[in-house]
């Protein structure tokens, strides 16, 4: 297991050396100035020339991107262009929001696709499993943001069981906490859930009709056992790997759920900058954003090969 996870610490390396080129690439490519969203269109031709060497925009490309990589290898991406603050610190600062809500989007997902999933396989073809099915599909269908606007128009507008916006930091109130982040992860973790459901029920279907599981029945096993112990476990092998996708999607999909319950996370962070082409905002986000999926992934690697043997490295 080490080594399978020092081999993708190792094929992180390049991976984030590309992302980051091409990042930079794409930034360098904008069609409008910086500067002039910085200091407007009043500014006299000097002005603009000596903003735009301040920020060393005169410098060639390569000369640039590599005094920027210099600096991110020691953990400085920057510094904004609008408001002079630190890149790294300004992402960190908005970071727990948008992981708070990934990761109870997670929990949820997991939690109703799983269940959903198990009782659809069971009873095939059955009321439930129908009803699982249907259910799937509509999740499947309805974009997160929708489904956010319709929970918080009966939940927090109509009913005013939970506040219809804003985030209240977990270290400071948990109740607060649990309520300020029900509504936008019932928007992402229902929607996900939906896919999980399907490829639960799929998989248990297949293993249940498996010699295995035949014989453990036969030898007299509880059906909790044989369903908890030996089917959902080997089910799970193909389970991880679409749930490892799933939380890429749910990160993305949590930076417009945060614009329809006005949290204040990365995806206000990301929309900010893009408006003011904050060049090193723009690249800080992305690069940060990538190094969570990749930490996800290697995650997703590392349950795979404990579930799987056959995964692992020889």
């Amino acid at each position: 297991m080490i080594k399978l996870v020092g081999q993708r610490l190792l094929a992180m390396v390049p991976l984030l050396l590309i992302v980051s080129i091409l990042t930079f690439s794409f930034t360098a490519l904008l069609p409008s100035d910086p500067v002039d969203l910085i200091i407007g269109d009043r500014g006299s031709d000097e002005q603009h020339e000596q903003v735009r060497e301040r920020l060393g925009l005169n410098d060639p490309f390569v000369t640039r991107y590599l005094d920027w990589l210099a600096r991110a290898v020691q953990g400085d991406l920057g510094t904004s262009f609008f408001n002079s603050v630190r890149v790294t610190d300004a992402v960190l600062l908005r970071m727990p929001a948008t992981l708070s809500l990934t990761f109870a989007s997670v929990l949820i997902s997991v939690v109703v696709g799983l269940g959903a999933g198990v009782a659809a396989a069971l009873r095939p073809r059955s009321w439930i499993d129908r009803l699982a099915t249907f259910g799937a599909t509509i999740g499947q269908a309805i974009p997160n943001f929708w489904f956010g606007l319709i929970l918080a128009s009966v939940f927090a507008v109509t009913l005013r069981w939970f506040p219809a916006t804003g985030y209240v930091p977990l270290g400071e109130e948990p109740l607060g906490w649990l309520s300020s982040i029900t509504l936008p992860a019932l928007a992402l973790g229902l929607s996900t859930s939906a896919a999980l459901a399907r490829q639960v029920r799929s998989a248990m279907v297949g293993v249940l009709q498996q010699d295995y599981i035949r014989a453990a029945r036969a030898q007299g096993l509880s059906s909790r056992r044989v369903i908890f112990r030996h089917a959902l476990k080997n089910a799970l092998v193909p389970v991880v790997t679409v749930l490892s996708f799933q939380i890429t999607v749910l990160l993305g999909g949590a930076l417009i759920v945060e614009q329809v319950y006005a949290i204040n996370g990365i995806g206000s962070l990301a929309i900010a900058a893009v408006r003011q082409q904050d060049i090193p905002m723009i690249q800080g986000i992305v690069l940060i954003l990538v190094l969570v999926v990749m930490g996800v992934q290697l995650a997703t690697d590392i349950v795979y090969g404990l579930i799987n043997p056959k995964a692992r490295p020889a």
